[in-house]
């Protein structure tokens, strides 16, 4: 792919991160400038034809990243798409594995160390590794693994995310067998927290163990609040999606109660779906703007975005849930709040699980009406 000079403005430029494969064109900046007003928010599309795009990471020095589940990290910087990979590091696509979360060392600019979650084939199957990356003359290069966990065709979890506390978490699905939710030793249906060099933080709730939480079928989301409170979403097996408020060494009942169910021992949900489907992807927390004091989280089946806030004296207690893009634009895989304080949500269309449109997948800015 040749790279694209881009002549919008530089910040809807450094958004625009994408490769070429299975959309309908090649990947572009949006030609038309139009904003649609789409109950309560404007919607702006940056850029369309993506390739199933996963994660977004904005780097202090201006550029952009985004992975795309096929199996390429790509960058963007001074408004032009690389056209070598910032990385390709041997993902395996496997229905929903692949080349998944990506987070920047808290001292990026200073170390160049980046970090990666992906599904790999080995030779008894498949596993999903956390890897560290180093930055080499414009393009990161696989150094060690991690962690290593089971993986499947299904439920591989795949958000990381550094804390407020320095330390890498993880989402780890069930990998469809639901049991391993509940077996300590098991690297599956588990929240996870490592040093950055890969090693156990000693406080830890579990002495030795990676393990922060357990009991959880297919999370994908993590955001903190200004407090530090930890909240992450999940997948429900039929509806009973979940909003969860993470606390270390709790166990949140997946599979042995889910939704609104209770039973003592195991941690219910802050806010759930009850009968309806959100299948969450993706989340965050914003301290700023217009969007203030709220955590927000992508529905894929869903097709919404969610804006929650909580009581800030008690972050259990949900005192608004809203749903803004209700089936405007199909599935969505994550929000995350731009440098200009807007937030812009990636379409997951192409995921094998949607009915794309000619344009899809598509980066889309959004902001409040008026």
């Amino acid at each position: 792919m040749r790279p694209a000079r881009i002549t919008l403005p530089l910040l809807l430029a450094l958004l625009l991160v994408a490769c070429g494969g299975s959309g309908g064109g090649e990947p572009s900046v949006s030609e038309s400038t139009e904003t649609r007003e789409v109950g309560g928010v404007q919607v702006e599309t940056v850029a369309e034809n993506l390739d199933t795009p996963w994660e977004i990471a904005f780097a202090p020095d201006g550029r952009a990243f985004i992975t795309e589940r096929p199996g390429t990290i790509r960058v963007m910087e001074d408004g032009e798409i690389r056209e070598e990979p910032y990385a390709e590091l041997g993902s395996a696509e496997i229905g929903e594995g692949g080349q998944l979360g990506f987070a920047l060392d808290p001292d990026f600019e200073e170390n160049n160390t980046l970090y990666a979650y992906y599904t790999a084939e080995t030779d008894s199957g498949y596993e999903n590794r956390i890897v560290r990356l180093v930055e080499e003359d414009g393009r990161a290069v696989e150094r060690e693994t991690l962690l290593q966990a089971p993986a499947d065709s299904i439920h591989n979890g795949g958000r990381i995310a550094f804390g407020p506390d320095g330390k890498l978490y993880a989402t780890l699905g069930d990998v469809s067998q639901s049991g391993l939710a509940q077996e300590r030793d098991a690297l599956a249906g588990k929240i996870v927290r490592i040093n950055p060099d890969g090693s156990i933080p000693e406080d830890n709730p579990f002495d030795g163990s990676p393990v922060y939480s357990y009991g959880h079928r297919n999370p994908q989301g993590l955001a903190w609040d200004g407090e530090g409170n930890l909240y992450a979403p999940e997948h429900g097996q039929e509806a009973r999606d979940e909003l969860n408020l993470i606390r270390p060494g709790n166990n949140y009942g997946w599979p042995r109660i889910e939704g609104e169910e209770q039973a003592p021992g195991y941690e219910t949900p802050i806010l759930q779906s009850g009968g309806e489907t959100w299948a969450p992807s993706g989340a965050e927390y914003v301290e700023e703007g217009p969007w203030e004091g709220s955590t927000l989280f992508t529905g894929l089946a869903g097709e919404s975005l969610h804006r929650v806030e909580t009581d800030p004296e008690n972050p259990a207690e949900v005192t608004s849930h809203r749903e803004y893009l209700e089936g405007e634009y199909g599935r969505l895989r994550i929000v995350e709040q731009g440098p200009d304080g807007a937030l812009y949500v990636l379409t997951s269309n192409r995921d094998g699980r949607g009915s794309p449109a000619p344009e899809d997948d598509r980066l889309l800015k959004v902001t409040p009406s008026g």
